[in-house]
């Protein structure tokens, strides 16, 4: 619980995973008072399946939420645990290769689910909701955040967790002397959908299909599209999720009075697979009423705070989904925070220089993660600059390309942290 006496006022602007976990661990902490400030008018997620990777999960067990995590969690079963994917060709199912993850495998979950066993752990009154932030200042080390129904914050640390349109991001640049940076369309969209397992499983029966495609996580790869199944809700449903890039362009735009989620019908779906196979056909026939995603992310930014303003997620390093990594960059921005936060060396004096070695840890690590995020797509869609179409080659490449990405130790990241601090 948050004491009444603490002696550092942290807000948190955004209610989703990282914001939430984030929240969560610094709430135990009595010399640290929290207020949590939602948007909407209750904690919710946009989506369906996440997918989180070693690091990850290693984030959640460090920010104490991996007992929720593990009750709702889907993990793929014996002899095929620690497989992360499957790869295989679009045309007809033939078999790539596989990317392992020893331990873990596929760990993935339905992110409304795990945003609210995380919100149900909430002490009262942290959480207040329909509170947009539109303006931050700072005066005398304080931090001033203004909502849109008139009323006003003040603490000692702002934390923005308000996602890739955040509306404090300007504000962190604008004090970096860089100009605002907006949501950049990828031109890459994707279908999405949630099938009920065993209706897949008779259609697969029905088609001759093996089942093995429905037991293991799969990935499709074909050129400019593929497509991604995996379990959620305790394998009970399968998150479908089919890409498709548009390359005619080298700076592709989204209609700006366009939704970035819209509903699209099965017959669009199915034609920009029409040439792949029969099991991409049946598994894409058992979506009804799809949905259609345009991707966007973020470039690269030259910092992620300013002053007593930082920013993490989406809000820091929105990136495309290609290697299931960006839900758990934001998990990994929160546990490093809530560990020096939760350090008693910290003052509200020592904020500034907290978050300076916050920025110069994690920026570096995101950044190449946001990059190879784009280039895993490429990779998965036949337009990487080496590997092609030469499937031997892609083969051995996704074997080891995500080990980098899962075997990061951030024990490290604190350590360098703290010794940039002078904390021993």
């Amino acid at each position: 619980m948050c004491s009444s006496q603490s002696t550092l006022q942290i807000a948190i602007v955004g209610g989703g995973i990282a914001g939430v976990a984030l929240a969560l661990d610094l709430c135990r902490h009595p010399h640290l008072n929290i207020q949590l400030f939602e948007a909407a008018p209750a904690f919710g997620e946009v989506g369906a399946g996440v997918s989180f990777g070693a690091n990850a999960v290693r984030a959640i067990e460090g920010l104490g939420i991996g007992k929720p995590y593990e009750l709702i969690a889907d993990r793929t079963s014996a002899p095929w645990q620690d497989i992360w994917f499957e790869w295989r060709r679009g045309t007809d199912a033939g078999y790539l290769g596989n990317s392992v993850a020893p331990g873990v495998g596929q760990s993935s979950v339905h992110r409304a689910d795990f945003l609210d066993a995380l919100a149900q752990q909430l002490p009262p009154g942290i959480a207040c909701f329909d509170k947009r932030a539109v303006q931050v200042d700072e005066v005398d080390e304080r931090v001033r955040i203004r909502f849109t129904d008139g009323t006003q914050y003040e603490c000692d640390l702002l934390i923005a967790a308000d996602g890739i349109k955040s509306s404090i991001r300007d504000y962190v640049l604008q004090g970096l002397g860089h100009p605002a940076v907006v949501p950049r369309f990828s031109g890459t969209c994707a279908y999405r959908g949630m099938i009920d397992s065993e209706t897949l499983r008779a259609a697969y029966r029905a088609a001759d299909i093996d089942e093995h495609l429905i037991n293991v996580p799969q990935m499709y790869l074909g050129l400019d599209g593929h497509i991604l199944t995996f379990p959620v809700k305790k394998g009970r449903l399968i998150n479908v999720v089919a890409f498709v890039s548009d390359r005619s362009s080298p700076d592709p735009q989204w209609p700006q009075d366009t939704p970035w989620v819209k509903n699209t019908t099965q017959a669009d779906m199915l034609q920009a697979f029409s040439s792949w196979g029969d099991a991409v056909r049946v598994l894409l026939e058992c979506i009804p009423a799809p949905t259609l995603w345009a991707l966007h992310d973020l470039e690269e930014l030259p910092g992620y705070v300013h002053g007593r303003v930082g920013l993490i997620g989406d809000a820091a390093h929105a990136m495309l989904p290609h290697q299931g990594a960006g839900a758990g960059q934001g998990l990994e921005d929160a546990w490093l925070l809530a560990r020096l936060l939760a350090d008693p060396h910290v003052t509200a004096e020592n904020v500034k220089p907290l978050l300076g070695a916050y920025n110069d840890v994690r920026r570096p690590r995101a950044c190449r993660v946001q990059r190879t995020s784009l280039e895993a797509g490429e990779l998965y869609e036949m337009r990487d600059g080496h590997v092609s179409d030469n499937e031997q080659l892609l083969s051995t490449t996704l074997a080891s390309r995500f080990d980098w990405l899962w075997n990061h130790d951030i024990e490290v990241d604190l350590a360098n942290a703290r010794s940039q601090l002078g904390w021993q």
